[in-house]
């Protein structure tokens, strides 16, 4: 059996692991996008070293687009098998694949336009059409269910708690070695996602490691939610919260529904202004065994904001003078309808951009929360005086305690651990740690590089 990184390693994108088996089936673990730094975004554009009808079957852990984004390009160009992953992950691919295909062909429109490509035409990578497309190829696989992925080869998907329908999945060669792909870990506690799946054993293992090298902030997510809110409020001014539509956004419903029940913060009226988000909350609603919400719970989460649907309905909160809270996309502000919202509240010094996690580099975001007095949004610079808080803590990774606190309910040290999903130093600060505190043999692979498994 070969194991081979076609990404996901130096990088937490382009999630893509392929394994061949000795009888000849050819599996792929995950089918993600490079994201990021253009050098990596360029892969994207590259052939596979395989060829995609040559490929059996593919393992889905989640449907975050790191990890699924590259399926509509696989799909078309030729891949015919099935695309397993659990229910909810096929229903999130729903909204983001073909979401995803609309803006390829926006960024192509727009080179077209003004000239930015160095191809004529520009195209885009793929289609809505292409995604859509491959839709139709997606197997749902319950969790805890055994699935025969080939012969030989069976499947089982365990909860990861990173999102909805998230998974860790197994795969148990008949006679073979049992191989286990943690896929994006979640953190212990969350009051929303279960907690990562305890696995007692594996002969190869490959873990995560975004957060290798750090801990996240230990403060209260909702005490310093009720903080912003209520200062803000004072002033007279607005809440512009941009968030993840998938994950982040339903979580953050959820802690104000908790804060208005509690009366922790003035009875502000919330807006949900993201029409990918309000899916999301619905399809949350519709996967009750994939989270920890009761139906009420979800319910009552949803019903704390009104749903924004229409650009005009959009535009029209910019206008409205009262004081409020306006969750919108995207969560780095590198897009979406949170850019014309910022255009508006940024320059108020009464109102507050409240960023709800990580900020990558390059991003709005990041320069926002490090303190830059403008950013240049549909290009002209627009002042920031408005108050600029993050809410840091506020993440769907496990942190560095956190997988090493999983690691340590193995039975027994796999004969190997691949150290994956992560930039170089974090991952190389995770291979440390289970080295010397595990005692393990582990090691960071290489983009592009094969290893024989026994």
């Amino acid at each position: 059996m070969r194991l081979t990184f076609l990404g996901g390693v130096g990088t937490v994108t382009g999630s893509k692991y392929l394994l061949d088996l000795p009888e000849g089936p050819r599996i792929l673990v995950d089918c993600g996008l490079f994201q990021g730094f253009k050098q990596l975004r360029l892969r994207n554009w590259a052939p596979l070293p395989v060829e995609p009808a040559s490929i059996d079957a593919v393992v889905l852990t989640h449907a975050h687009l790191d990890h699924s984004g590259y399926l509509p390009l696989l799909v078309r160009s030729g891949f015919k098998g099935p695309i397993l992953c659990t229910p909810a992950t096929r229903d999130l691919c729903g909204i983001l694949l073909p979401d995803s295909g609309h803006l390829q062909e926006r960024d192509a429109e727009f080179a077209n336009r003004h000239g930015f490509s160095k191809h004529k035409p520009a195209l885009p990578l793929y289609t809505e059409a292409d995604a859509v497309a491959s839709l139709a190829q997606f197997k749902p696989v319950e969790f805890g269910q055994e699935h025969r992925v080939a012969s030989g080869l069976m499947l089982r998907f365990l909860p990861a708690g990173h999102i909805l329908g998230a998974a860790i999945a197994e795969l148990m060669h008949k006679g073979g070695p049992r191989i286990v792909f943690s896929g994006d870990l979640g953190r212990p506690g969350s009051p929303t996602m279960p907690d990562p799946t305890p696995i007692r054993r594996a002969d190869y293992l490959l873990v995560e490691s975004t957060y290798g090298d750090r801990r996240h902030d230990p403060r209260d997510v909702e005490e310093m939610l009720a903080e912003v809110i209520t200062r803000t409020a004072a002033r007279g001014g607005t809440v512009l919260i941009p968030a993840f539509a998938v994950g982040r956004a339903q979580i953050l419903l959820y802690h104000l529904h908790r804060l208005k029940a509690a009366r922790r913060i003035p009875d502000l009226p919330v807006f949900l202004d993201s029409p990918m988000a309000v899916d999301a909350s619905e399809i949350t609603c519709r996967h009750p065994k994939a989270h920890r919400l009761t139906e009420q719970e979800c319910q009552r989460s949803c019903k704390v904001a009104r749903y924004v649907q229409s650009v005009e309905e959009s535009k029209a909160l910019d206008a409205s003078p009262f004081p409020k809270v306006i969750i919108s996309a995207s969560g780095m502000a590198t897009g979406g309808r949170v850019l014309h919202h910022l255009k508006v509240f940024a320059p108020d010094r009464r109102n507050t951009i409240l960023f709800s996690g990580f900020q990558a580099g390059g991003t709005r975001g990041a320069a926002m929360v490090a303190g830059a007095d403008s950013v240049k949004i549909h290009g002209q610079y627009v002042p920031v005086r408005a108050e600029v808080a993050n809410l840091s803590m506020l993440s769907a990774h496990a942190d560095v305690e956190e997988i090493m606190a999983w690691l340590r309910g193995f039975e027994a040290p796999p004969r190997l651990t691949f150290v994956t999903h992560g930039e170089p130093a974090a991952a190389d600060a995770l291979r440390h740690r289970i080295e010397e505190e595990l005692g393990w043999t582990c090691r960071v692979p290489e983009h592009g590089e094969t290893v024989a498994l026994g």
